[in-house]
Formats: structure tokens, sequence, C-alpha cells
């Protein structure tokens, strides 16, 4: 199953893969150039194939836990001033994908999206320190009954050169659906509350709707 933002590509290269393949197979009369051609044509297609690849994600959905909104590993885990919309401290936790990850972003929560906005930008590597604050990207609030607010924001990388967002402000959505798609290597990054218990780690390769980024910490009542 494929992505539905990779169907132009994928018909394109789809199209110009044969026209090799035939072209070569019929002007060039040099055998090793000719299989050389054909074979990295077959790549190449092979290439946008595994990138637009779009796995069904079946996990079950709950209000306890934070879900990887992507496919990566993870590269940050810190407490961060978030000031584009909270304008106060967070839990940042980044996930960086590498071209050959899945792409397509998921939403890590069941909620109501509060807010949603696109950035113009530069396009930094995206584990570059700045890249969240200076790169292309998406900003996206999502209102849950179990956390409150969360952010996540898709960034693009040197790679990446479109990002591609669903969420629309108002709407209600569950975890685990499609909520946009970024081309090509990127990384995208959730800001928590302070009381979230984070159960990933530094390095860790995470799976998108299915492995716990965070779940609310247990408040102790107080003994006396």
């Amino acid at each position: 199953m494929f992505h539905k933002e990779g169907q132009k590509i994928i018909v394109t290269t789809f199209i110009l893969v044969c026209s090799v393949v035939l072209l070569s197979h019929y002007l060039i009369d040099i055998s090793w150039l000719k299989l050389t051609l054909q074979i990295g044509a077959l790549l190449i297609l092979i290439l946008i194939l595994q990138f637009f690849r779009n796995p069904s994600r079946k996990g079950t959905k709950n209000f306890d836990d934070i879900l990887a909104p992507v496919d990566g590993k993870v590269v940050v885990i810190e407490e961060v001033d978030e000031n584009e919309y909270f304008k106060d401290k967070r839990i940042q936790v980044s996930i960086f994908m590498s071209p050959i990850n899945v792409h397509v972003t998921r939403y890590p929560a069941t909620g109501v999206i509060k807010f949603s906005k696109y950035h113009p930008g530069k396009y930094l590597v995206a584990w570059h320190p700045k890249a969240s604050e200076e790169n292309e990207r998406t900003t996206v609030v999502l209102n849950t009954p179990k956390f409150g607010d969360i952010l996540y924001r898709q960034i693009a990388g040197a790679l990446a050169r479109r990002i591609v967002n669903y969420a629309e402000v108002g709407e209600s959505v569950h975890q685990g659906e499609d909520a946009g798609f970024i081309k090509f290597g990127s990384r995208v990054d959730l800001f928590l509350p302070l009381n979230s218990a984070i159960c990933v780690k530094l390095g860790q390769k995470v799976v998108g709707a299915q492995t716990c980024i965070a779940t609310k910490k247990v408040e102790k009542e107080n003994e006396y």
C-alpha cells in the first residue's frame, strides 16, 4: 500500500523507468552499459516505492499514552522553552527519519486540533539544534482528554522539500490516523507537559502509531 502523496511521482517514475529499460534494450549495443542503465532505473523505482509505502497500523487506541507520530530514531529528549505556542517549558522528544523510514505522519493522540500553522524556512540538516525553529515546518496543537494540549512539529530537512499537513483547526482526530507526510528525510518534534512520563530513550527506534512515547505520571497521594 502506498501513500496518496506519492501517486504522481510513482506513476511518473514508472513511466520513465520503462522508457529507459526499453530504449536501452533497442538502442544500446554495449551489454554492460545497457545492463547498468536498466538496473539503475529499476533501483530508482524500488527506492521511490519503498519511500512512499504506507503500512497499515491498527494498534489499540487509548487516552493514556502518546504514541510515536512517525517511524524513526529518538534524537532528543530534554526540557526546553517552547516559544511559538505555549511560551513555557515542555518536554521535547524529537524523532529523526532517514530516507528509508516510512514518512507518514500520524496523530499521536486522540483529540481536537486547536492550532495548525505552516512556516516557510531554511533546510538545515534535520538534526541541527536550530532546525526546529528555523527550518520549513508545520506546528500542530492537539487538545487531548488525558494530557491537555500537546504540540507536534513536522520539520523539513536538507533533502525534504515539501511538508504535507492535514490538520485543520476544530477537527476531531483519532490516534494513529494519517496526519500528513514529509517528503525525503526529516524529523518530528513532540512538546509534552512536564508531568509526562517519557517511555523512550535516546537512540531508540520507534514505530509510528505503535511505540509509546509518553504516559501521564501517577500523582502520589499526600501521606499524613
